[in-house]
């Protein structure tokens, strides 16, 4: 086996994390056998499986477009415990700790082995590799022969109620987003695992679409719900980098190798700090207006004004830098540069949205109880008018080359974006149906993303753009399509609910002195766990004789 790249303390102290992690669960599992075979009648707590952790959102959650999940927390003992504790009776192997927390150690068991899978794709020579190659005709039978299919299996009515008016007016519902992200995802990645370049423009869209979905979701959750808490900062937080922060690890990667990660991080943390700053007067229309007029001069001062942008990122290089290993002509803040610029107003369109969809819906359902012809009247008009706009659009805007599409595409993603909206929700059987596939898909956007780079494509270096394809099957290139996909589909759901898992068992939503523990704990156990792969890695040199 031939390893690509030297190992890093990072590296050393994650496997060095993982072995009593796995050895722990093991024992605990061998531990509830033993228990289960001398008390065969009595029922075992803690012997559910992962999947009932996965709960329903609340009806106060309906928008929430970011990807997440409820889930039963996995419970680490009683909360008045110290986390020294914890650790000690880890280190133990204490059999209570072990069985109460057998849940746990499998979830972050599973967690570390599939981490391990992603190296072993890209990062040895244990399984193949090959080159891409594109056919618009195969590119587009895939992904229409996938319509049709979601079509014939997954095609459901749903009948959700309004939590404004209790009526089933469904206007941009969450089965509805969901659905969205799910077919622009699939049109993402297929997009990287074909090199369809043709079709970059359209990529640059749906990003810019998922952009808005993370200030329309965003706002929509906090001031409904005004939940401006430690406790929900950091769930978002540990939603959007807890696995990108373990791949970056294992991998020996930069954070902005997965630019996704911290283009959401940031415009998360923008609608954050919008409506957490005097959030008691957020009812106040005029403090929303001033708000999210503050939003577009901050944007406009750090992207529009040459020399800030520099000026105000450069402390933060060590983290948002990027050297493509292929290119190293660029500044190290240029990709982030790019990448966060190009949808650097759309975020705020989407804040803008969301504040006036309670109003919306009021007008659709005005009109939804007015007489047939002037329904029909407005409905057209409105579909007419987006398609016109679409068309303009798609002639002057979406044709350019993409250099050039590029310096427009900030003033302009709203546009598709908006007429997707309007057509999609023009009438009321129209956005109650949804192809719940896709919605699956859309639920693991984020994790579809960050794995696909690893164990679906390939780049076998660190920092590298995933430019080949892993290959499980050589020469069959489309039975190895098949086999990759269902692996990295099924890989990439787990990560999803081990994420959510893991959050509910290490991130308290009620105690935040619990809370505060648990973070000083990852950093003092991280911190020794580095000094100790940094010392294994030095040592072999130091017992070099000179």
């Amino acid at each position: 086996m031939v390893i690509y790249g030297p190992l890093t303390p990072s590296q050393v102290a994650f496997f060095i994390g993982v072995v009593p992690v796995v050895c722990a669960w093991l024992y605990s599992e061998y531990l509830d056998h033993r228990k289960s075979t001398l008390v065969p009648k009595a029922g075992r707590s803690s012997d559910i499986n992962l999947s009932e952790l996965d709960g329903t959102a609340s009806e106060n959650d309906r928008a929430v477009l970011l990807e997440g999940g409820n889930f039963q927390a996995v419970s680490l003992g009683a909360t008045n415990t110290s986390v020294t504790s914890y650790v000690f009776r880890f280190l133990t192997l204490d059999e209570a700790f072990l069985l109460e927390n057998k849940l746990a150690l499998r979830a972050m068991s599973e967690f570390g082995s599939l981490l391990i899978y992603f190296y072993l794709c890209d990062r040895t020579s244990i399984l193949g590799q090959s080159e891409k190659t594109y056919s618009r005709d195969l590119f587009l039978f895939l992904y229409f022969l996938l319509i049709i299919v979601s079509a014939i299996t997954s095609f459901k009515i749903h009948n959700d109620k309004s939590p404004f008016s209790g009526k089933s007016i469904m206007y941009l519902n969450r089965h509805q987003t969901e659905e969205w992200k799910g077919w622009m995802q699939v049109l993402f990645l297929m997009y990287h695992y074909f090199a369809a370049k043709e079709f970059y423009n359209a990529i640059r869209v749906f990003i810019a679409a998922y952009v808005w979905m993370t200030g329309f979701g965003n706002f929509s959750y906090y001031y409904i719900r005004k939940d401006f808490s430690l406790a929900r900062f950091i769930q978002m937080m540990w939603r959007l980098n807890f696995l990108v922060l373990f791949c970056c690890i294992v991998l020996n990667n930069s954070y902005m190798l997965y630019y996704i990660c911290p283009m959401h991080t940031l415009f998360t943390l923008m609608v954050y700090g919008a409506l957490g700053i005097f959030n008691k007067y957020n009812e106040h229309g005029a403090v929303i207006a001033i708000k999210f007029l503050a939003c577009f001069l901050v944007v406009i001062l750090i992207w529009e004004v040459p020399g800030v942008f520099e000026v105000f990122w450069g402390p933060f290089t060590f983290f948002l830098g990027y050297k493509d290993p292929a290119s190293n002509l660029q500044p190290p803040l240029h990709e982030w540069h790019f990448r966060s610029g190009l949808d650097r107003y759309i975020w705020i369109i989407g804040m803008i949205y969301a504040y006036f969809h309670p109003t919306v819906e009021r007008w659709m359902e005005k009109l939804e109880e007015a007489e047939i012809k002037p329904r029909i009247i407005i409905k057209s008009s409105i579909v007419i008018t987006s398609l016109f706009v679409g068309y303009l659009w798609w002639e002057f805007v979406y044709k350019l080359p993409r250099i050039t599409y590029n310096k427009y595409h900030p003033y302009t993603s709203w546009i598709p974006i908006t007429v997707y909206i309007c057509i999609r929700n023009v009438t009321q059987h129209f956005r109650c149906y949804t192809l719940t596939l896709f919605a699956w898909l859309g639920k693991v956007t984020l994790e579809t993303y960050i794995s696909q780079i690893h164990i679906w494509l390939r780049s076998g270096i660190p920092d590298g753009q995933p430019k080949l394809l892993l290959s499980l099957i050589p020469n069959y290139p489309l039975l190895n399509f098949m086999l990759t996909t269902s692996i990295y589909i099924a890989v990439s759901y787990r990560l999803f609910e081990l994420t959510n898992t893991l959050k509910s068992t290490f991130v308290p939503s009620k105690n935040d002195k619990r809370l505060g523990q648990n973070l000083l704990a990852a950093m003092v156990i991280g911190s020794i766990l580095y000094c100790i792969g940094l010392v294994l890695l030095k040592l072999p040199a130091a017992m070099v004789p000179f």
